[in-house]
Parts: C-alpha cells; structure tokens; sequence
C-alpha cells in the first residue's frame, strides 16, 4: 500500500467540520498507537538484549512500558470505536427492525458519548489530584500525573468517535456502527 492510500485510509465519511475533527482523531490515534507499539517493542527489546548479552537491564524500562501501555490503551479505544470493533451484546438489536436498529443505535452511541466524556472529565479531576500530590515516577523521575495524561485525552477522543458516529445515523439512511463501518457482520463473521 502507497503512502498516499494509507493516508486516504485516516480521512473521514463525514462532511465538512465534522470531517476534519473526524480525520484529525484519525490521524492522532494512528500516530501515537504506531509510535507507541514500537516504542515498547524496541525499548523491550533493548532491555532483553541489555539483560541478557551485557549483564545488566535498562534501569527505566518497566517505567517507560507502563507509561506507553496507558498511551496504547487509550489511543486504542477510540481506535476500536472508530472501525466499529467494540464488544457488541446484539440479539435483541439484531431482531428490530430496521428503524429501531436505528434509533437505538443512536441512543447507545449518544449514552456511550456521554459517558466517554463523563469519565473524561472525572479523570481530569484525578489528574489534579495526582498532581497536587507532587509523585514521581522512581527510575525516570517524571511527575505521575504527566503520564495519566493519555486517559482523559483517549476517553475525550472516543466520545467524540461515538457523537460522531451518532450524528452520521441521524444524517444518513444507513445504519453505522462508527463514523465508516455500516452494521452488518463480515463474510466471515457469524451471527450467534
């Protein structure tokens, strides 16, 4: 795949603002979940060499790892919002038809919004909290609350995923599980 397509890939179906918010997240989310993952391949890599070949681990790397598994995880989740790859409890939704499929999907995404941005600002207090408390991590000596940074930045991205997504089922005749993925299973999905 060329350059040029991948970034094709990170634009959005939404037209207009709602477009560019949607890309900008896109194109966040890809950027710190790719720099993250080989972060934490090359800095656990570099610590199983260290360990192992010269004697000695690198003294920061479970830090570092911790810190880039908050970034990873909640990058991710707008990730999974946005591809329409959450767990799904569908039986009953399955059986509606088509028009209540499509009121409660904007019901689930508008509540799931909500409660993505409820956490967002409740971990925004944390934050607060944390830093008030002046903790800093052993080895690298960062303030805790600079590495927490990650989960009010990813909750915040993926209620804006699932308003996005709610939007796009009331402007559209279509029923969609995020912004680009109408419902539906793959061919090689099965319906339980």
């Amino acid at each position: 795949m060329s350059d040029e397509q991948d970034l094709k890939e990170l634009d959005s179906a939404l037209p207009g603002f709602l477009g560019v918010i949607d890309t900008a997240i896109s194109r966040i989310e890809s950027f710190f979940l790719a720099i993250g993952v080989l972060l934490m391949a090359l800095n656990t890599s570099a610590n199983v060499v260290g360990r192992y070949v010269l004697g000695s681990s690198i003294f920061f790397s479970e830090e570092l790892n911790r810190i880039l598994i908050i970034m990873i995880t909640f990058a991710g989740i707008s990730y999974a919002a946005r591809h329409g790859r959450h767990i799904r409890m569908s039986a009953i939704y399955d059986a509606l038809p088509p028009k209540m499929r499509k009121a409660l999907m904007v019901f689930i995404t508008l509540v799931t919004a909500t409660i993505m941005f409820g956490l967002c600002y409740y971990a925004v207090n944390y934050i607060g909290t944390q830093a008030s408390r002046g903790r800093v991590l052993p080895s690298l000596q960062i303030p805790v609350w600079l590495i927490l940074i990650w989960v009010p930045v990813g909750l915040f991205m993926t209620g804006a995923q699932y308003l996005l997504t709610a939007i796009k089922n009331i402007t559209s005749k279509d029923i969609y599980l995020s912004t680009a993925v109408l419902e539906g299973y793959d061919e090689d999905e099965k319906e339980v």
